[in-house]
């Protein structure tokens, strides 16, 4: 891959023609959108909507209906599904419409953030304005948001066959490399921002702590996935304890005993309250360090974001999963990435 990205996108610009602040102000613009496509994400998922299209269009796929004829079309596709086999028999072609927004927003914002990385990508290439070493970093990006596009489909796929739902477990794939994308397109440009204060400055390397505290973070996603994709958030609508005790006697365990952190949805809803709090003690503790390293926005980002998205946690479990507080606990995972990813970059400077 580096050799090709070396052919393909000249990554030894000279350095009066290496442009990397307007790149990291671009590879922003891209988090921003990527971030709004985890919103609509959330979204599509709550909304049930994510079936509504039952086919993989890359291109002729971005016009939608636009007659009586191709919305009647488009139904009688989704009237095949098993979910309206199973779950919306009967469903109006009105009603089909409100599912087959949310879907198709996400989708055109798929290919929107395709095109708003490629285009620029290549004009900066022409221009020879990125900088010596990151042309090769800039392609694996392009590269993970197409694999981002079949992974999509490979979910939505699942929910085609034989069962009226998404698999949780590509859910979870899906999710996890939305966040990777936004994560490193966040990294890719605070080390640009640096590269241009400083011509010397070398790309950041990630501090111990960070490590940690990220990683803790993805595991928590990955349980979070499971709760959206298994709607394990109904289970219990209560907190502290589930019902009346901290983990019911009375759940149904699968075997082998590890199969119920990923399809038991009573397990997954525990492990996902109580993890919570540990990724609450790694961003305090990485917060600290921003602290006392004189980053003191950043520290308080990333203590405000885990607590926000703590309390968004338990207002979703309480409400039965309201709508836009679920979405907004969706959305704040995402910013609490952007936080760490901050911070810990922060701490790499400093450091270095």
């Amino acid at each position: 891959m580096p050799a090709m990205a070396s052919r393909a996108l000249p990554s030894a610009a000279p350095a009066h023609l290496a442009r990397p602040a307007a790149i990291a102000d671009w590879l922003l613009f891209v988090a921003g959108l990527v971030l709004l496509m985890i919103v609509v994400g959330g979204i599509t998922r709550l909304t049930e909507s994510g079936l509504s299209i039952t086919r993989w269009e890359p291109v002729s796929g971005t016009t939608p209906p636009l007659t009586a004829e191709a919305w009647e079309a488009q139904f009688e596709a989704y009237k095949d599904s098993p979910q309206y086999q199973k779950i919306n028999r009967g469903m109006s072609l009105a009603e089909f419409k409100d599912i087959f927004f949310w879907e198709y927003v996400h989708r055109l914002l798929g290919r929107l953030i395709g095109l708003a990385f490629a285009l620029p990508l290549a004009w900066f290439a022409w221009k020879k304005a990125i900088p010596r070493g990151y042309g090769w970093r800039l392609v694996a990006l392009l590269a993970l948001g197409g694999l981002q596009g079949f992974i999509g489909w490979w979910m939505v796929a699942s929910g085609l066959v034989d069962r009226p739902e998404v698999s949780h477990i590509r859910l979870a794939v899906h999710l996890l490399t939305a966040l990777l994308i936004l994560g490193a397109l966040v990294w890719t440009a605070l080390d640009l921002r640096r590269l241009a204060r400083d011509a010397e400055a070398r790309p950041a390397r990630m501090p111990t702590i960070a490590i940690w505290t990220l990683s803790v973070l993805g595991l928590q996603m990955l349980f979070g996935a499971y709760v959206a994709g298994l709607e394990a958030g109904y289970a219990f609508n209560s907190w502290p304890r589930m019902g009346e005790e901290w983990f019911p006697s009375e759940t149904p365990m699968l075997q082998p005993f590890f199969a119920n952190f990923v399809d038991n949805p009573i397990v997954v809803q525990f492990v996902h309250r109580w993890l919570a709090f540990g990724v609450a003690a790694f961003a305090v503790a990485l917060a600290v360090q921003a602290w006392r390293r004189g980053f003191a926005v950043a520290g308080t980002a990333v203590v405000a974001a885990v607590v926000i998205q703590i309390f968004l946690g338990i207002a979703t479990i309480l409400t039965g999963v309201e709508l836009w507080i679920g979405v907004a606990h969706q959305g704040m995972a995402a910013i609490l990435l952007g936080a760490i990813v901050l911070a810990a970059h922060r701490l790499a400077e400093s450091r270095r």
